[in-house]
């Protein structure tokens, strides 16, 4: 066993009864594993919040393994889409997202939060790291010194399967450029688009930008090298089918990925 995972269940061990946001990725699902394989039901319970900018597949992954472990799970909208701060969509949108969450657990569940966020998210701009600390959230992977490798890592120690190897995916209204208001109906569309491009291409990662200057659908270097003449267009025709009328009438183009590149004025 790993220094790592001795000092994450030495600090879970240590929790009275938690909530564990989890999200359907592949930090918050491992640590909801760990934490009810070690807790129990009564000790660890799961919370996962819908909404139009968790995709669908998320939710169905969250159910699947409630269901295959014997979770204790509460499905519920946190509600930021009726909060207009998070649908104009400014550079710190996320704290708005993260307080509506952590804010309608907080309200139909009386016990602390746990995050699945880890040590690699604290090299980036994450604005709601900054909603969690108002609401008192623990972080238990960043708590015990543990990066993104070693979540995965853990989760195959744990036998999760194709859960360790889940890429990144942050919530759909990531997709969309600073200042473009988040619509239900784009981030439906940006979500048949990844997994249009997914099913075809197969691809490490693929993200659907919906920027000013028209749609970008963005590649891993390999997938993009690939795409060349009719296989290009013939792709594109079927993309542009997806997407609003406004939208598909615009540019549209293939691009290298880029974390984070829909986020227009992040502060450094």
């Amino acid at each position: 066993m790993s220094s790592e995972r001795k000092r994450l269940e030495a600090i879970i061990d240590g929790f009275g009864p938690i909530a564990v946001a989890v999200s359907g990725g592949v930090d918050s699902m491992t640590l909801a594993v760990l934490a009810h394989r070690r807790r129990g039901g009564d000790g660890a319970m799961m919370v996962h919040a819908v909404s139009p900018a968790v995709p669908p597949a998320a939710t169905a992954r969250v159910r699947d393994w409630a269901g295959r472990e014997g979770w204790a799970l509460t499905v519920l909208d946190a509600g930021e889409f009726a909060d207009p701060r998070y649908r104009e969509n400014p550079v710190n949108r996320c704290y708005f997202c993260k307080t509506n969450l952590y804010g309608a657990i907080a309200g139909r569940i009386d016990r602390p939060i746990a995050s699945g966020a880890n040590l690699d998210d604290l090299g980036e701009y994450r604005p709601g790291l900054d909603a969690a600390r108002e609401h008192g959230v623990r972080h238990p992977y960043v708590e015990a010194g543990i990066g993104k490798a070693a979540v995965r890592a853990l989760a195959r120690d744990l036998g999760l399967g194709d859960l360790a190897e889940l890429p990144s995916s942050p919530c759909l209204s990531s997709r969309v450029e600073t200042l473009i208001p988040i619509e239900p109906e784009t981030l439906r569309a940006i979500d048949a688009v990844e997994r249009l491009v997914a099913g075809r291409l197969r691809p490490q990662t693929v993200r659907c930008r919906i920027r000013a200057t028209g749609v970008v659908v963005e590649l891993d270097g390999h997938s993009l090298a690939g795409l060349v003449g009719g296989d290009a267009s013939e792709l594109e025709a079927s993309i542009r089918a997806l997407l609003p009328a406004g939208a598909a009438a615009g540019p549209l183009a293939f691009a290298p990925y880029r974390v984070g590149s829909a986020f227009v004025g992040v502060p450094r």
